[in-house]
Protein backbone atom coordinates (compact mmCIF):
# COMPACT_ATOMS: atom_id res chain seq x y z
CA UNK A 1 0.00 0.00 0.00
CA UNK A 2 1.03 3.41 -0.67
CA UNK A 3 0.16 6.85 1.45
CA UNK A 4 0.73 10.32 1.35
CA UNK A 5 0.37 12.04 3.98
CA UNK A 6 -0.62 15.93 3.82
CA UNK A 7 0.88 18.19 6.73
CA UNK A 8 3.32 15.30 7.78
CA UNK A 9 6.09 17.64 9.66
CA UNK A 10 3.68 18.52 11.97
CA UNK A 11 2.97 17.50 15.69
CA UNK A 12 1.01 14.49 14.77
CA UNK A 13 1.93 14.11 11.47
CA UNK A 14 5.90 13.82 12.21
CA UNK A 15 5.15 11.02 15.26
CA UNK A 16 3.64 9.18 12.41
CA UNK A 17 6.43 9.09 9.99
CA UNK A 18 9.07 8.24 12.41
CA UNK A 19 6.57 5.01 13.97
CA UNK A 20 6.61 3.55 10.67
CA UNK A 21 8.37 0.49 10.41
CA UNK A 22 10.11 -1.27 7.22
CA UNK A 23 7.78 -3.26 4.92
CA UNK A 24 4.49 -1.74 6.73
CA UNK A 25 3.82 0.87 3.78
CA UNK A 26 5.08 0.20 0.05
CA UNK A 27 5.73 3.87 -0.01
CA UNK A 28 5.38 7.09 1.94
CA UNK A 29 4.96 10.03 0.16
CA UNK A 30 5.48 13.14 2.44
CA UNK A 31 4.24 16.65 1.45
CA UNK A 32 4.42 19.93 4.03
CA UNK A 33 4.73 23.64 2.97
CA UNK A 34 7.44 24.13 5.40
CA UNK A 35 6.04 27.31 6.75
CA UNK A 36 6.61 26.47 10.37
CA UNK A 37 10.17 25.66 8.85
CA UNK A 38 10.18 21.92 11.04
CA UNK A 39 13.17 21.11 8.82
CA UNK A 40 14.40 18.38 12.19
CA UNK A 41 10.85 16.25 11.44
CA UNK A 42 12.94 14.46 8.59
CA UNK A 43 15.82 13.60 10.83
CA UNK A 44 16.72 10.58 11.33
CA UNK A 45 13.51 8.57 9.59
CA UNK A 46 13.56 4.92 9.99
CA UNK A 47 15.91 3.25 7.91
CA UNK A 48 14.40 0.82 5.17
CA UNK A 49 10.91 2.90 4.83
CA UNK A 50 10.12 4.17 1.16
CA UNK A 51 9.95 7.78 2.02
CA UNK A 52 9.52 10.52 -0.81
CA UNK A 53 9.06 14.49 0.43
CA UNK A 54 7.23 17.21 -1.41
CA UNK A 55 7.71 20.62 -0.52
CA UNK A 56 4.57 21.82 -1.33
CA UNK A 57 1.57 23.72 -0.56
CA UNK A 58 -2.20 21.69 -1.10
CA UNK A 59 -3.69 24.63 -2.32
CA UNK A 60 -0.86 25.33 -5.43
CA UNK A 61 0.08 21.41 -5.56
CA UNK A 62 -1.41 19.06 -7.98
CA UNK A 63 -2.95 16.90 -6.31
CA UNK A 64 -4.05 13.95 -9.19
CA UNK A 65 -0.21 14.42 -10.24
CA UNK A 66 1.09 13.42 -6.24
CA UNK A 67 -1.85 10.79 -5.80
CA UNK A 68 -1.23 8.76 -8.68
CA UNK A 69 -0.79 5.44 -7.29
CA UNK A 70 -1.63 6.26 -3.91
CA UNK A 71 -3.65 4.29 -2.02
CA UNK A 72 -4.92 6.12 0.99
CA UNK A 73 -4.35 10.03 1.96
CA UNK A 74 -3.75 10.96 5.26
CA UNK A 75 -4.92 14.84 5.82
CA UNK A 76 -3.12 16.63 8.78
CA UNK A 77 -2.54 20.01 6.88
CA UNK A 78 -4.27 22.73 8.57
CA UNK A 79 -3.88 25.46 10.46
CA UNK A 80 -4.72 24.08 14.18
CA UNK A 81 -4.43 26.88 16.48
CA UNK A 82 -8.09 27.19 17.50
CA UNK A 83 -7.66 29.89 20.23
CA UNK A 84 -5.31 32.20 17.18
CA UNK A 85 -8.26 31.22 14.65
CA UNK A 86 -10.36 34.33 15.86
CA UNK A 87 -8.12 36.84 13.35
CA UNK A 88 -7.15 34.29 11.07
CA UNK A 89 -10.87 33.17 9.45
CA UNK A 90 -10.30 34.10 5.93
CA UNK A 91 -6.66 32.19 5.83
CA UNK A 92 -8.74 29.00 8.26
CA UNK A 93 -11.31 29.08 5.76
CA UNK A 94 -9.07 28.88 2.54
CA UNK A 95 -6.68 26.49 4.52
CA UNK A 96 -8.32 24.22 6.29
CA UNK A 97 -11.68 24.04 4.67
CA UNK A 98 -11.14 24.74 0.84
CA UNK A 99 -7.79 22.68 0.85
CA UNK A 100 -9.77 19.93 2.07
CA UNK A 101 -11.75 20.09 -1.05
CA UNK A 102 -9.19 20.48 -3.18
CA UNK A 103 -7.47 16.83 -1.64
CA UNK A 104 -11.19 15.50 -1.37
CA UNK A 105 -11.84 16.15 -5.09
CA UNK A 106 -8.30 15.01 -6.16
CA UNK A 107 -9.19 11.66 -4.71
CA UNK A 108 -12.28 10.91 -6.28
CA UNK A 109 -10.09 11.64 -9.28
CA UNK A 110 -7.83 9.05 -8.64
CA UNK A 111 -9.74 6.81 -6.35
CA UNK A 112 -7.69 7.22 -3.46
CA UNK A 113 -9.35 6.81 0.38
CA UNK A 114 -9.40 9.52 2.47
CA UNK A 115 -8.32 9.93 6.04
CA UNK A 116 -10.16 13.29 7.11
CA UNK A 117 -8.86 14.49 10.92
CA UNK A 118 -11.90 16.54 12.44
CA UNK A 119 -11.70 17.88 15.96
CA UNK A 120 -13.85 17.10 18.63
CA UNK A 121 -14.46 21.23 19.70
CA UNK A 122 -17.19 20.99 17.22
CA UNK A 123 -18.86 19.58 19.86
CA UNK A 124 -18.52 22.91 21.71
CA UNK A 125 -19.86 23.19 25.50
CA UNK A 126 -22.51 19.89 26.27
CA UNK A 127 -24.76 19.54 29.40
CA UNK A 128 -24.28 15.42 29.09
CA UNK A 129 -21.75 13.31 27.43
CA UNK A 130 -21.98 13.19 24.03
CA UNK A 131 -21.19 10.72 20.67
CA UNK A 132 -20.93 11.12 16.98
CA UNK A 133 -24.86 10.84 17.32
CA UNK A 134 -25.18 14.31 18.63
CA UNK A 135 -27.69 16.27 15.79
CA UNK A 136 -26.09 18.91 13.80
CA UNK A 137 -28.27 21.63 15.07
CA UNK A 138 -26.70 20.40 18.66
CA UNK A 139 -23.21 21.05 17.63
CA UNK A 140 -21.85 24.27 18.82
CA UNK A 141 -18.20 25.12 17.17
CA UNK A 142 -16.68 27.90 19.51
CA UNK A 143 -14.13 28.98 17.05
CA UNK A 144 -13.30 29.44 13.58
CA UNK A 145 -10.97 26.58 13.45
CA UNK A 146 -13.75 24.13 14.66
CA UNK A 147 -16.29 25.86 12.48
CA UNK A 148 -14.53 25.05 9.27
CA UNK A 149 -13.72 22.16 10.11
CA UNK A 150 -17.66 21.06 11.02
CA UNK A 151 -17.95 22.31 7.74
CA UNK A 152 -15.53 20.05 6.01
CA UNK A 153 -16.85 16.98 7.84
CA UNK A 154 -20.50 17.98 6.09
CA UNK A 155 -18.63 18.55 2.59
CA UNK A 156 -16.88 15.32 2.79
CA UNK A 157 -20.75 13.70 4.06
CA UNK A 158 -22.15 15.31 0.59
CA UNK A 159 -19.16 14.50 -1.76
CA UNK A 160 -19.63 10.25 -0.41
CA UNK A 161 -22.96 10.46 -1.40
CA UNK A 162 -22.80 12.45 -4.52
CA UNK A 163 -19.28 11.42 -5.91
CA UNK A 164 -18.32 8.33 -3.99
CA UNK A 165 -15.58 9.76 -2.12
CA UNK A 166 -14.46 6.78 -0.06
CA UNK A 167 -13.44 8.58 3.31
CA UNK A 168 -13.15 8.35 7.32
CA UNK A 169 -13.77 11.46 9.78
CA UNK A 170 -11.91 10.99 13.04
CA UNK A 171 -12.89 13.85 15.48
CA UNK A 172 -9.31 14.08 17.33
CA UNK A 173 -9.47 15.29 21.05
CA UNK A 174 -7.18 17.83 21.97
CA UNK A 175 -3.70 16.53 21.39
CA UNK A 176 -1.06 15.96 23.72
CA UNK A 177 2.36 13.96 23.93
CA UNK A 178 5.90 14.38 22.33
CA UNK A 179 7.00 14.52 18.98
CA UNK A 180 9.62 16.37 16.82
CA UNK A 181 7.25 18.76 15.43
CA UNK A 182 5.07 19.23 18.22
CA UNK A 183 4.05 22.84 19.58
CA UNK A 184 2.75 23.97 22.41
CA UNK A 185 0.11 26.15 21.81
CA UNK A 186 -2.31 23.41 22.82
CA UNK A 187 -3.71 23.26 26.26
CA UNK A 188 -1.53 20.47 28.28
CA UNK A 189 1.58 21.17 25.81
CA UNK A 190 1.39 24.86 27.00
CA UNK A 191 0.56 24.07 30.72
CA UNK A 192 3.76 22.03 31.11
CA UNK A 193 5.94 25.04 29.07
CA UNK A 194 4.72 27.51 31.50
CA UNK A 195 5.39 25.16 34.58
CA UNK A 196 8.54 24.33 33.41
CA UNK A 197 9.43 28.34 32.49
CA UNK A 198 8.37 28.76 36.07
CA UNK A 199 5.45 30.85 34.96
CA UNK A 200 1.85 30.36 37.12
CA UNK A 201 -0.48 28.51 34.98
CA UNK A 202 -3.35 30.94 34.29
CA UNK A 203 -7.11 29.42 34.70
CA UNK A 204 -10.58 30.69 34.59
CA UNK A 205 -11.61 29.97 38.05
CA UNK A 206 -14.76 28.49 37.53
CA UNK A 207 -13.29 26.04 35.03
CA UNK A 208 -11.02 23.71 37.18
CA UNK A 209 -13.32 21.13 36.91
CA UNK A 210 -14.57 21.09 34.06
CA UNK A 211 -13.84 17.87 31.54
CA UNK A 212 -13.07 18.32 27.81
CA UNK A 213 -11.64 15.09 25.52
CA UNK A 214 -8.07 14.67 24.89
CA UNK A 215 -6.03 12.55 22.46
CA UNK A 216 -2.87 11.20 23.54
CA UNK A 217 -0.37 11.77 20.08
CA UNK A 218 0.41 7.88 20.38
CA UNK A 219 -2.94 7.11 20.58
CA UNK A 220 -3.62 9.31 17.47
CA UNK A 221 -0.64 7.39 15.22
CA UNK A 222 -1.96 4.06 16.36
CA UNK A 223 -6.04 5.14 15.41
CA UNK A 224 -4.52 6.04 12.19
CA UNK A 225 -2.96 2.96 10.94
CA UNK A 226 -6.26 1.00 12.66
CA UNK A 227 -7.98 2.24 10.18
CA UNK A 228 -6.15 1.98 7.09
CA UNK A 229 -5.40 -1.98 8.14
CA UNK A 230 -9.50 -2.34 8.88
CA UNK A 231 -9.95 -0.08 5.99
CA UNK A 232 -12.24 1.85 7.72
CA UNK A 233 -12.80 4.56 4.64
CA UNK A 234 -17.15 4.06 5.33
CA UNK A 235 -18.04 7.86 5.38
CA UNK A 236 -18.98 7.48 8.99
CA UNK A 237 -17.70 9.88 12.34
CA UNK A 238 -15.34 8.19 14.83
CA UNK A 239 -14.49 9.68 18.23
CA UNK A 240 -10.68 9.13 18.90
CA UNK A 241 -9.76 10.15 22.49
CA UNK A 242 -7.67 8.47 25.01
CA UNK A 243 -9.80 10.02 27.56
CA UNK A 244 -11.85 13.40 29.01
CA UNK A 245 -10.10 15.11 31.55
CA UNK A 246 -10.55 18.16 33.85
CA UNK A 247 -8.11 20.99 34.27
CA UNK A 248 -7.85 19.84 37.42
CA UNK A 249 -6.61 16.43 36.70
CA UNK A 250 -3.71 18.36 34.01
CA UNK A 251 -2.63 20.08 36.84
CA UNK A 252 -2.31 17.38 39.28
CA UNK A 253 -0.27 15.61 37.02
CA UNK A 254 2.06 18.66 35.91
CA UNK A 255 2.75 18.92 39.86
CA UNK A 256 3.72 15.20 39.87
CA UNK A 257 6.87 16.32 38.28
CA UNK A 258 6.82 20.10 39.74
CA UNK A 259 5.88 20.75 43.30
CA UNK A 260 6.28 24.15 42.55
CA UNK A 261 3.90 24.71 40.36
CA UNK A 262 1.54 27.95 40.45
CA UNK A 263 -1.64 28.33 39.78
CA UNK A 264 -3.64 31.34 38.83
CA UNK A 265 -7.32 31.53 39.26
CA UNK A 266 -8.81 34.18 36.95
CA UNK A 267 -12.06 36.14 36.68
CA UNK A 268 -12.05 36.48 32.77
CA UNK A 269 -13.36 33.68 30.42
CA UNK A 270 -10.18 32.05 28.77
CA UNK A 271 -10.87 30.28 25.41
CA UNK A 272 -10.74 26.81 25.23
CA UNK A 273 -12.39 26.38 29.03
CA UNK A 274 -15.17 24.42 27.69
CA UNK A 275 -17.06 22.13 29.24
CA UNK A 276 -18.12 18.19 27.93
CA UNK A 277 -17.27 14.49 27.50
CA UNK A 278 -17.09 12.72 24.53
CA UNK A 279 -18.07 9.26 24.37
CA UNK A 280 -15.66 6.54 22.14
CA UNK A 281 -18.06 3.12 22.12
CA UNK A 282 -18.13 3.29 18.43
CA UNK A 283 -14.69 2.75 17.81
CA UNK A 284 -14.38 0.78 20.73
CA UNK A 285 -16.59 -1.90 19.35
CA UNK A 286 -14.11 -2.21 16.12
CA UNK A 287 -11.69 -3.74 18.92
CA UNK A 288 -9.90 -0.05 19.03
CA UNK A 289 -8.44 0.97 22.45
CA UNK A 290 -6.19 4.03 23.50
CA UNK A 291 -3.73 3.43 26.24
CA UNK A 292 -1.82 7.13 26.18
CA UNK A 293 -2.15 7.99 30.04
CA UNK A 294 -2.03 12.01 30.23
CA UNK A 295 0.45 11.32 33.35
CA UNK A 296 2.98 9.71 31.49
CA UNK A 297 2.86 12.18 28.51
CA UNK A 298 3.28 15.18 30.73
CA UNK A 299 6.35 13.44 32.77
CA UNK A 300 7.71 12.74 29.40
CA UNK A 301 7.38 16.18 28.20
CA UNK A 302 8.70 18.04 31.34
CA UNK A 303 11.46 15.47 31.16
CA UNK A 304 12.60 16.68 27.70
CA UNK A 305 12.36 20.37 28.81
CA UNK A 306 13.60 20.96 32.71
CA UNK A 307 17.00 21.08 31.89
CA UNK A 308 15.86 24.78 30.17
CA UNK A 309 15.36 26.08 33.63
CA UNK A 310 17.32 25.00 36.57
CA UNK A 311 17.55 26.98 39.25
Amino acid sequence: MKILITGALGHIGSKLIHSIKPGEFEEVRLIDNMLTQRYASLFNLPKGVNYRFFENNILKADLDVLLVGVDCVIHLAAITDAAGSFNRRDEIEKVNHDGTKRVAEACIETNTKLLFPSTTSVYGSQSKQVDETCPIEELQPQSPYAEYKLKSEQMLQEMGRNQRLQFVTCRFGTIFGTSIGMRFHTAVNKFCWQAVMGQPLTVWKTAMDQKRPYLGVKDAVNAIKFIIEQELFDGEIYNIVSSNYTVRDIVDAIQESIPTLKVELVDSEIMNQLSYEVMTAKIERLKFSTNNLIGDSISETIDLLKNTNLK
